[in-house]
Order: C-alpha cells, then sequence, then structure tokens
C-alpha cells in the first residue's frame, strides 16, 4: 500500500453566478489535493490566478468539475490552457457546460465509481444529481474528506428551483450517496464553511421528523 502524501489546499475567490437571466455575487472555495509534487484542482471558479495560487509550482493533473455552473467552470478552458491538464465533467451536466462554453468542451466523461489517484490518496467519484443533473462530490476516504460543490453544504443541501434542478432527486443522492459515508467525514464544499456527514444527515433527519409531525398536525411546514 503506498503512503498518502497528499493533502487539502484551500482558497477562496470571488465573482458571478449567472442562470436564468439572474446573475449574483459569489464566493467560490478553490480546492486542491495532492502532494508536493502534483495535484488536482476540483472546480474552476471565476480565476485562473487564484488556482494556480494554491496549486503553486506542482504538475496539474487534471481538472475535476463538481458540476457546470458556470461559477465552477468559468475559468476550467483557460486553466486548461495554462497547465495542460484535462477537464473531467459528468455528461449529464452538457446543457450547463453550453450555456458557459458553447464552442469548447470538457476533456474526459466523469462517472460513478470513477478513481482519480493523486499523493498516494483516491478520489472516488459519486454521482449526486439534484442540484445539477451531472453534478458529482469526491470522496477521498485516506483523507477522510468529501468535495461536495453545491450538493451538501454547512446547512444542508444545496439550492434547487431553477433549471435543471430537482430537490427530491437532490435529497435523494445525499442521503443514498453521502449519508453512507463515515459520520466523521469531513464536508469541504463548493462554498462556505466546511462541515461533517454526521452533522449534516442528523440537521435533514430533525428536519424530516419535524415536517412530519407537523404534516400530522395539519399544520404547514416551514420550506
Amino acid at each position: 500500500m503506498s503512503r498518502v502524501r497528499a493533502r487539502v489546499d484551500h482558497a477562496v475567490t470571488a465573482g458571478t453566478f449567472s442562470l436564468d437571466g439572474q446573475t449574483f455575487q459569489v464566493e467560490n472555495n478553490v480546492w486542491v489535493v495532492g502532494d508536493d509534487a502534483e495535484c488536482v484542482v476540483i472546480d474552476a471558479p471565476h480565476s485562473v490566478e487564484a488556482i494556480l495560487a494554491v496549486a503553486g509550482d506542482r504538475k496539474v493533473k487534471a481538472i475535476l468539475c463538481t458540476h457546470a455552473h458556470d461559477d465552477h467552470v468559468r475559468a476550467a478552458p483557460a486553466l486548461r490552457e495554462a497547465v495542460g491538464a484535462p477537464i473531467f465533467l459528468h455528461p449529464d451536466d452538457k446543457p450547463l457546460w453550453d450555456l458557459t462554453h458553447a464552442d469548447d468542451r470538457w476533456d474526459h466523461d466523469l462517472s460513478h465509481d470513477q478513481e482519480i489517484e493523486i499523493g498516494g490518496a483516491t478520489l472516488r467519484a459519486l454521482h449526486t444529481p439534484g442540484h445539477a443533473p451531472g453534478a458529482i462530490c469526491l470522496y477521498a476516504a485516506e483523507l477522510g474528506s468529501v468535495f461536495t460543490g453545491d450538493t451538501l453544504f454547512q446547512g444542508g443541501p444545496g439550492a434547487t428551483g431553477r433549471s435543471y434542478s430537482d430537490r427530491s432527486i437532490l435529497e435523494g443522492s445525499i442521503t443514498d450517496r453521502l449519508f453512507t459515508l463515515p459520520l466523521q467525514t469531513v464536508v469541504h464544499a463548493g462554498h462556505g464553511d466546511d462541515t461533517t456527514i454526521g452533522a449534516e444527515r442528523t440537521r435533514l433527519m430533525s428536519r424530516r421528523i419535524l415536517s412530519r409531525s407537523r404534516r400530522l398536525r395539519g399544520e404547514e411546514a416551514t420550506p
């Protein structure tokens, strides 16, 4: 068994998110996983320079996209050109990718249970549709971490209600694919602070119990 040399590096970069005719100011996390020699970049938000500052002088082996909303992939082609690394994306997110990069394409499809090795650690892709049809999370068992994009945050599931999203599918993905991970697994999301699988499982289950109780009493559940 190879020794785990990989670590998780992080920065925050700011820009915009646009969909369905609306634009919002957002801050995105930049996650880089690797050792002193090579790394992978998870999502490519806003600024190539900000991403390169985290990667440093390491060889970037891959750009792994958790989904294709523009605030997660806008800089992906430019980053690919800068570092010579291929872009990976789940093909179900093609309609969203095309909104930002209609004349370009990612390099490799990313599929459920696909494994990417880096620095003695393995990132396993988990297809978690709902926030976006091709959304994936990346689970690194050796690092006790999962990179969830916009599928799961500190505070609960990602947003739905916009094009290509579905709340019931999202909650099913979280329950079936994420809540089966060890409870102590650290959640590194696309926005905001870290949390754990255990904390978010408890939070979501508590909400479901409260909602069911209110329905039984004939009360309207809060969103």
